[in-house]
């Protein structure tokens, strides 16, 4: 039997973006990304964060740096008994990455390549998966990677009705992802 998968956007999801974050003392959890993932978890989700990392590609922090960060994130969701499966990242960037950073590569969002790649490798059934994303890249990957429900996190409430968020459900905080995940019961 295939798998159902939360996906996550990190930055402006599971932590507060203040801007190519990489380093833990600037790394602050949003209020509510522990107490979802536990429950995703008990519903027998699988916990797979897509980030994009063009700060990588632009020189403003190394691979290493970014893999160190993931390390200590992954430590602090267990300390909180909080389980991650899996974490994609693509550190490319089509006009700002430098060297062989510098292309449009298909694990960049909007483009599907990270969803994608953990359905392949996490064995997961697509319609029956979600993904919280805090922008219109996080919405527009869902989408193409035909994932059952878009949950765009912004917490103005405030949404354009055009375009690829006519498909998704507005949630103003963390706690308002857990019915959708509740109502994927098996």
């Amino acid at each position: 039997m295939e798998n159902r998968a939360l996906f996550l956007d990190r930055d402006g999801v599971i932590n507060e973006d203040l801007g190519y974050v990489h380093e833990k003392e600037k790394f602050h959890f949003i209020e509510g990304i522990f107490d979802l993932i536990r429950v995703a978890a008990r519903e027998g989700f699988k916990i797979v964060i897509v980030t994009n990392q063009a700060g990588i590609g632009r020189g403003y922090y190394t691979e290493k740096q970014f893999l160190d960060l993931t390390d200590w994130m992954i430590e602090e969701f267990s300390k909180q008994k909080c389980p991650i499966d899996k974490v994609y990242h693509s550190p490319f960037h089509p006009t700002e990455g430098i060297g062989s950073y510098r292309k449009s590569d298909f694990s960049r969002k909007p483009n599907p390549g990270m969803i994608i790649e953990a359905r392949d490798e996490l064995n997961i059934d697509m319609t029956r998966s979600l993904i919280i994303g805090d922008s219109e890249t996080d919405m527009v990957a869902g989408a193409r990677a035909g994932l059952g429900r878009l949950l765009y996190f912004n917490r103005s409430g405030k949404v354009s009705s055009e375009g690829i968020f006519q498909s998704c459900y507005l949630i103003k905080n963390l706690c308002d992802a857990k019915p959708y995940i509740l109502a994927e019961r098996q």
